[in-house]
């Protein structure tokens, strides 16, 4: 059997545009004016986006000392260094393994791990 007991709400475009004039004006906050009205901040978040009132969404502002700038781009250099030598260590590792693959046939083993256990190679 279905039951539903949940209340379906369904807001006005004036009533909406009221409560981003409310929050726009800076008298409440999304959450005091979801206790008032008995909105979920989180729908007063979609009315923001669908009227595109990004002025009203939170922003995170970053305070960075010049320390910490040049500390992170520092390690933002070392990263990308990091990154190209391990790059290159998987192309040399690619090249050495196709090597050993023209060496193994050239040579008439069946397989690389053979050439290699005869050359005492560690796989």
């Amino acid at each position: 059997m279905y039951n539903n007991n949940k209340i379906l709400r369904r807001y006005s475009e004036s009533f909406k545009l009221k409560i981003l004039t409310e929050l726009s004006h800076g008298n409440y906050t999304k959450s005091k004016l979801g206790k008032i009205y008995g909105i979920n901040p989180t729908t007063i978040n979609h009315w923001i986006k669908k009227y595109d009132r990004k002025d009203l969404m939170n922003t995170r502002v970053m305070v960075e000392s010049k320390d910490e700038i040049s500390r992170l781009r520092a390690l933002q250099k070392e990263v990308e260094q990091l990154k190209n030598l391990l790059i290159k260590k998987d192309l040399d590792k690619l090249v050495q393994d196709s090597y050993l693959e023209v060496a193994a046939e050239n040579l008439g083993y069946k397989n690389v791990d053979e050439l290699k256990k005869n050359l005492n190679i560690e796989p």
